[in-house]
């Protein structure tokens, strides 16, 4: 037994005694935004090693770091199923908003589906500034949250049978396409290890060259990578250059490591 459920508890700042359910999922879902971040750190050091139970949680909940979306969603996969949800991993493919096309890296992205009552969800914690801080229906039903609006449309395309959609505020007009996901084909640890390895060695990889660090705040969200601190604080964007001394100041202040 992996015992997530302690650890991350305590990570996020969640009393041992709330039940877990289908309406206190985004109570999780906020705090784990707000205290783990979406990070590379590891895959730009070139300090990476299998992805495994006792990894993720060491990584994450011993060490106090974050990562990407296999292993941040494989965490919450496994705090799902350790307070009985019927949870399964499924890849997806992000779409490419700049060049408006599927992402050339295949199928990296990793979210969970959830099934309560016979109705399925998304739950994600793994799409960096984009989330949306509640399960997401696959019924096509709009979800709203302080990040925005969302909902997931059936939709066959080559990478699969749904199409998750975001409407971010005070950044989206109108509707994105986040990324396209098989709702029946379960992924696996090994798909989550070839998802890694596609990350760290694929030469389009948006996540092999910079670091890149981001979290959802109060008031927005942050990201820093190697030459910029950018904060959203009510909709206002703040963006400032920095040097190499600042990054690792930062990075020790907002992210903790």
């Amino acid at each position: 037994m992996s015992h997530v459920n302690e650890l991350l508890r305590k990570r996020i700042g969640l009393s041992m005694s709330e039940e877990i359910t289908l309406q206190t999922l985004p109570t999780v879902l906020e705090k784990i935004a707000k205290e783990i971040p979406f990070e590379n750190v590891c895959i730009i050091k070139e300090k990476t090693t299998e992805i495994t139970d006792a990894y993720v949680k060491h990584k994450i909940l011993n060490k106090g770091e974050g990562g990407l979306c296999y292993e941040l969603n494989y965490l919450l996969y496994l705090f799902l199923t350790e307070n009985d949800f019927h949870t399964k991993l499924v890849r997806g493919v992000v779409f490419d908003q700049v060049n408006q096309k599927w992402g050339s890296t295949g199928r990296t992205h990793v979210a969970n589906v959830i099934t309560v009552n016979g109705e399925k969800y998304i739950v994600d914690t793994g799409f960096g500034a984009n989330l949306p801080l509640k399960p997401v229906p696959l019924t096509g039903d709009i979800v709203t949250s302080s990040n925005g609006e969302f909902r997931i449309e059936k939709k066959e395309t080559e990478f699969g049978d749904y199409i998750f959609y975001m409407k971010l505020n005070h950044k989206h007009d109108d509707w994105k396409i986040g990324y396209s996901f098989h709702s029946e084909k379960d992924a696996w640890v090994t798909d989550l290890n070839e998802v890694q390895k596609i990350i760290i060695e694929h030469p389009e990889s948006p996540f092999n060259k910079k670091p890149l660090l981001t979290k959802i705040t109060d008031r927005g969200s942050i990201v820093l990578t190697e030459g910029s601190f950018t904060e959203w604080i009510n909709g206002e964007v703040r963006k400032e250059e920095i040097d190499s001394e600042e990054f690792f100041r930062l990075r020790k202040c907002y992210f903790g490591f």
